[in-house]
């Protein structure tokens, strides 16, 4: 058994709600009991002092809020469109929604944005780490006003200010005080356990973290200077060997992360927004001219863990073809089916189980890096990488340049501040199988196996 966020205890059947990728925590009350502490700090402020100033990034998101009616309609109604007389959405330490309004939502993130995520001693158990924009928004988003809202192009620009502005304090030393070895702290006995479970999991070592990752044991925050540091940290060449490096039949994962679905014969276009969420090629690839050359060909698609290794490598050796970002939506995810009432007639079902379980829709949608490799074994030919940003992920760095030849295993790019998910592309005509089967646990170990192509 592979545990995340601490969840080393039984939880009641009620207090469950699954994360794919564990970017909050599977015991739903650490959740409610990580955001009605953040709500109680800025309350007792606010009654002592009255409200502070916004950071200038916030009150510019204000501004936007009050400034223009389709949005102040959208940030308005989402709060009181959270169900809170249904029992799911009760069942937290408070029985009623922590988050007031908008412009309390703002005063909390004003307070959140001070410090990097952290492990929290709550009253559950230790384990809210993860990105703290995705506790705040995490029923409001599902409403259908928060739908329409995480849509909007007007709001989607200033979320990636905010995350952007965040995302600067992540790279600066103040940062790292979150890496100590207290309780609270990455490195603190619950955290550091966590991490190494996840990571040697993979391909059953016993690992430490020197062992498993490029760092200096003896110096402070094993000499990581910044939250973003500590994230986007290295692996050693040895801890992830690449699968048969002499053998181009054999694919390499591209991250660290655990299956979540594999597609054949997809459509060039199709409606991501349903329940089930086929894949839409020609959404996905951003309508690149390449993206037709993908019509009814493979998928597979895995999702990073929070506490897992965030840098994307090279499946097959071959030429970098294209590379891009295509900005997207941050926090959008698809409503749920609705249901009968008795008193409205119809009522959305907002999903308790947030963004995470709306992997196929964000491959359309989010923010992704985009990259076309046309690979040395004629057998493959041209196969594309997306890596998905969500939640808090407003940077998806690519490293590699059009028209540089990559190995196998080498290095593309990472993503910085939150978790994600990815995507390989294969066209109709190769003949690819052998994937991990979905379900697996463990994640399936960077560059090592993903698949197999027969020539």
């Amino acid at each position: 058994m592979v545990f995340q966020h601490g969840d080393h205890h039984d939880i009641p059947d009620h207090y469950v709600s699954h994360k794919h990728g564990g970017w909050l925590p599977t015991d739903h009350r650490i959740h409610r009991e990580w955001l009605r502490r953040k709500v109680e700090h800025v309350d007792a402020h606010i009654d002592a002092h009255g409200e502070p100033p916004l950071m200038p990034v916030l009150q510019e998101f204000k501004d936007l809020i009050e400034g223009n009616p389709r949005i102040y309609m959208y940030f308005c109604a989402m709060w009181e469109e959270v169900p809170t007389h249904r029992a799911c959405y009760a069942r937290d330490p408070t029985g009623e929604r922590q988050i007031r309004d908008y412009s309390h939502m703002l005063q909390v993130l004003n307070h959140v944005f001070g410090r990097a995520p952290e492990w929290t001693d709550s009253a559950a158990h230790v384990g809210m780490v993860g990105v703290p924009l995705s506790a705040v928004f995490d029923y409001a988003m599902g409403t259908p006003s928060g739908h329409a809202a995480f849509l909007d192009p007007d709001v989607n620009r200033m979320l990636k200010k905010v995350l952007n502005h965040w995302g600067q304090f992540l790279k600066t030393p103040e940062s790292a005080e979150v890496l100590g070895n207290d309780k609270s702290g990455w490195f603190g006995e619950v955290g550091h356990k966590d991490i190494m479970e996840v990571a040697n999991a993979a391909r059953g070592t016993s690992f430490t973290f020197e062992q498993m990752y490029e760092c200096d044991a003896s110096a402070k925050h094993y000499g990581f200077k910044s939250w973003d540091d500590f994230f986007t940290r290295r692996v050693h060449d040895t801890a992830r060997p690449v699968a048969s490096p002499e053998d181009d039949n054999v694919i390499a994962n591209a991250c660290e992360s655990q299956v979540y679905h594999i597609a054949h014969h997809v459509k060039l276009r199709d409606r991501f927004w349903i329940k089930n969420q086929p894949y839409s090629v020609l959404d996905m690839l951003a309508n690149d001219a390449l993206a037709a050359q993908f019509a009814k060909g493979t998928i597979y698609q895995a999702f990073l863990s929070a506490l897992s290794y965030h840098r994307w490598h090279a499946p097959v050796s071959g030429v970098i073809r294209r590379a891009f970002v295509q900005d997207g939506t941050y926090f959008s995810e698809p409503l749920c089916e609705v249901s009968p009432s008795a008193s409205a007639g119809v009522e959305i079902s907002i999903s308790r189980k947030g963004i995470t379980t709306a992997q196929g829709y964000l491959t359309a949608l989010a923010t992704r890096a985009i990259i076309f490799i046309e690979a040395d074994n004629p057998a493959i030919g041209l196969m594309a990488f997306i890596g998905v940003g969500m939640d808090e992920v407003s940077t998806c760095e690519i490293t590699v340049k059009e028209g540089h030849h990559v190995e196998k295993g080498d290095e593309l790019g990472m993503f910085h501040f939150g978790g994600s998910s990815h995507c390989l592309l294969f066209r109709e005509s190769v003949r690819v199988g052998g994937f991990p089967e979905v379900g697996r646990q463990e994640n399936v170990p960077v560059r090592g196996q993903v698949a197999v192509v027969r020539p």
